[in-house]
């Protein structure tokens, strides 16, 4: 399954966190190009020796899901202003995650899926 299914759901949310989710998939995609996109759980998924990755929308912000509970314990500098928790980081459309980290973030769930 391609992108259908999240091009979707991203019309389904708020312009200004559409905007910022595309980023943030766009990012994903350019750390992980080999991924596969899909839904799981309701949300937009990225699929790559086991599941990556995934973001979602809810009337109060946004969200970057690690898939991972130990993952972010070695960003918690990078974090520092963001809505933290174990596996799940939550941000406001104005203030979207960086390409940068969100890259960091995903090669490190590679690392993890691969290992």
């Amino acid at each position: 399954m391609k992108g259908g299914r999240i091009d979707d759901y991203l019309a389904s949310v708020d312009p200004a966190q559409r905007a910022a989710l595309e980023a943030l998939r766009k990012a994903i995609h350019a750390a992980a190009p080999g991924a596969e996109e899909c839904i799981s759980y309701g949300i937009p998924a990225f699929r790559l020796n086991g599941m990556l990755v995934g973001f979602g929308a809810t009337k109060k912000h946004c969200a970057f899901y690690v898939m991972s509970g130990t993952l972010l314990e070695g960003f918690t500098e990078e974090l520092r202003g963001y809505d933290t928790s174990k596996g799940t980081i939550r941000f406001q459309p104005a203030k979207p995650l960086s390409a940068a980290l969100v890259k960091r973030l995903v090669k490190g769930r590679m690392a993890e899926n691969a290992g």
